[in-house]
């Protein structure tokens, strides 16, 4: 069963609310929320406030991407806001076990995001403890970027790692039917897509991304 997670950078920015309200009507299983500060990617995206004025428009879980600097500091913040699932990267937090320990003390379930170029066994020693791991596969920062094919080898190798374990292996960046074909095949059960699923009509993009 593959989750579908619409990312909203790729909406209408001036209608979020229609737009979320029509995601979850065409079938979306999450709202993928990228978080952006200006530092760790080159570009600035929603904060809380954004957040919490969605959270009252749908059931559906938020799911919320952290490309933030030192995200110990806000996460009680997007707690707050409304997040469900939060998703941080290993280079952003000198103490990750720490950081992932407040993720789940705040009722939230923890995701670690991958880069292109960061490796799988930054995870050897949190992986009981998180529920979700996200490898990007384009250079976060931006929509609309191509699929980098490598990763394809690194979500192979990571669906091997947790085979036993019940953690979702998502894929974000360049996500359309094709790529879509190949990380499923490769092992991934969850896609985040964004400018894919906001060209054409939301339900036909979200079913064959399925």
């Amino acid at each position: 069963m593959i989750t579908i997670s619409p990312s909203i950078l790729s909406a209408d920015f001036s209608n979020l609310e229609q737009e979320i309200k029509a995601l979850e009507q065409a079938g979306a299983d999450m709202i993928h929320i990228d978080v952006m500060d200006g530092h760790f990617v080159p570009n600035l995206t929603f904060g809380p406030p954004v957040i919490k004025s969605l959270r009252k428009h749908t059931t559906l879980p938020f799911d919320v991407h952290l490309m933030i600097e030192q995200p110990e500091k806000h996460i009680k913040s997007y707690a707050e806001a409304g997040a469900d699932l939060i998703t941080i990267h290993p280079e952003t937090t000198k103490h990750l076990n720490r950081t992932i320990e407040e993720i789940k003390n705040l009722g939230m379930k923890a995701g670690i995001s991958l880069l292109p170029t960061t490796p799988t066994n930054i995870l050897d020693y949190i992986i009981d403890d998180i529920d979700l791991i996200l490898v990007m596969s384009v250079n976060p920062g931006f929509g609309g970027q191509s699929f980098i094919p490598s990763q394809l080898h690194k979500i192979l190798k990571l669906a091997g790692m947790i085979a036993k374990n019940d953690i979702l292996l998502a894929v974000d960046g360049g996500i359309n039917k094709e790529t879509a074909s190949l990380c499923r095949d490769a092992g991934a059960n969850m896609l985040i897509s964004g400018s894919y699923i906001f060209q054409g009509d939301y339900k036909t993009q979200i079913k064959l991304l399925k």
